[in-house]
């Protein structure tokens, strides 16, 4: 496995993630097994959040959590977690948001679950426009001056919510953001516009969750052909068939031609295509499976030739 420096942090971290959403996974055994495959095999981040669970089913918030502690049973100190906070995981008032309450209140439940004494990398999980940033960058410092927490960061920020972040952190004395999460593949390119710069310019972690674009780029389809039964797409046809269309139809099947031509999958293909950007730190993958995840390990220890990551970057290039 290939390890990185996270952003301008010391700490060093594998370049493919596990992700817990689960989407596809109703068995916690079989997603036990996949987090200690992946250990197994390297992987020292997985990446996980207060409101996960099997078959990303908001009855079922929190699961993610409690297979994740199960998994770490003898490897906790070997292995670097993510949670988040934000969302939606219960009725009430204050089952929301980012505010200090809820934010001190859901990362003591996710420490009590996951049964560890701190989070590596705490994020918030989406902008909260109700609560003033400073509130929420005080409450995250706290976690981090209490041992609590180790990093602070965010998930599906603009990129002047995160320079708003980091400037009231700067202007308080408090923790900074030190890693931002965000969509990205190759039929998903909008993180380069004005995430891209300020990573750079800030010495961001920066970790691509969705790199096979929601498993388009997996290589379970193509664009001339319906959804395979029991897929993630295939109740959702209609959409399917959006997406297939145009320019990411167009960049999928570059995908799957290289792919043949490399002798690789499109995923790995995919994969290696996100994890080359300077810019990105660490794609998370979003398999649910044991194979799924070997096939997205075939994505680490070798590199695309330029002029079939030049190829890629033109076809995708409209989706930037």
């Amino acid at each position: 496995m290939e390890y990185v420096n996270f952003g301008k942090a010391g700490v060093r971290v594998s370049r493919l993630a596990v992700g817990l959403g689960l989407r596809g996974q109703n068995d916690a055994a079989e997603a036990q097994r996949m987090i200690e495959h992946a250990i197994a095999h390297g992987i020292n981040l997985i990446d996980c959040a207060n409101i996960y669970g099997l078959m990303d089913d908001r009855a079922n918030v929190r699961m993610s959590e409690a297979i994740l502690g199960r998994a770490l049973k003898g490897k906790r100190d070997d292995v670097l977690i993510t949670s988040k906070v934000e969302q939606v995981i219960g009725p009430g008032p204050n089952d929301r948001g980012a505010s200090r309450y809820h934010i001190i209140r859901e990362a003591e439940r996710s420490l009590k679950n996951i049964g560890t004494d701190h989070i590596d990398f705490y994020l918030i999980h989406r902008y909260d426009p109700t609560t003033p940033i400073e509130e929420t960058v005080r409450a995250l410092d706290d976690l981090v001056r209490s041992g609590k927490v180790r990093y602070i960061g965010c998930c599906n920020f603009q990129a002047w919510q995160v320079c708003k972040a980091l400037w009231t952190a700067d202007r308080i004395h408090a923790t900074p953001f030190m890693v931002v999460q965000h969509r990205y593949s190759l039929i998903y390119r909008q993180m380069e516009r004005e995430m891209f710069p300020i990573i750079r310019e800030e010495g961001l972690g920066a970790m691509a969750f969705s790199p096979l674009g929601t498993g388009l780029l997996s290589g379970l389809y193509s664009p001339d052909t319906d959804p395979p039964a029991g897929t993630h797409w295939a109740s959702r046809v209609e959409e399917y068939h959006r997406n297939m269309a145009g320019d990411r139809g167009r960049a999928i099947s570059t995908v799957i031609e290289v792919a043949r031509e490399l002798g690789k999958t499109p995923a790995q293909v995919a994969l290696a295509w996100t994890i080359s950007h300077p810019e990105l730190t660490v794609a998370i993958t979003g398999g649910d499976t044991v194979a799924h995840l070997d096939d997205n390990l075939g994505a680490v220890g070798w590199t695309l030739e330029p002029s079939v990551r030049e190829k890629l970057d033109e076809i995708s290039g409209a989706l930037f």
